[in-house]
């Protein structure tokens, strides 16, 4: 069993599915920084335990330029084009 904390609001849990899992490696993982203080120090750790976890996958780093605003147009579209998998991660 699985236990999916959520940081917005724990007075009332939401019962959550995770999704099924294939059993595939991806073939590129994207690590998306969306450049929140210490963000890329939370990448740097998640980035190598999946590098030991899936050492045939590719992982591609990417960065927001702020936090403060959505991810630009053009690199929403480059991590889409470029990735199987996409985690986005923030931190303080």
């Amino acid at each position: 069993m699985t236990t999916i904390l959520d940081p917005t609001d724990e007075r009332v849990p939401v019962a959550r599915k995770i999704t099924p899992r294939t059993g595939n490696t991806p073939g590129v993982i994207g690590l998306l920084d969306i450049s929140k203080p210490r963000g890329n120090v939370l990448l740097d750790e998640l980035e190598r335990l999946l590098a030991v976890r899936y050492p045939e996958a590719e992982i591609r780093r990417y960065a927001k330029p702020t936090f403060a605003k959505p991810c630009p147009s053009d690199l929403r579209l480059k991590i889409k084009a470029e990735c199987n998998v996409v985690v986005e991660a923030l931190a303080d």
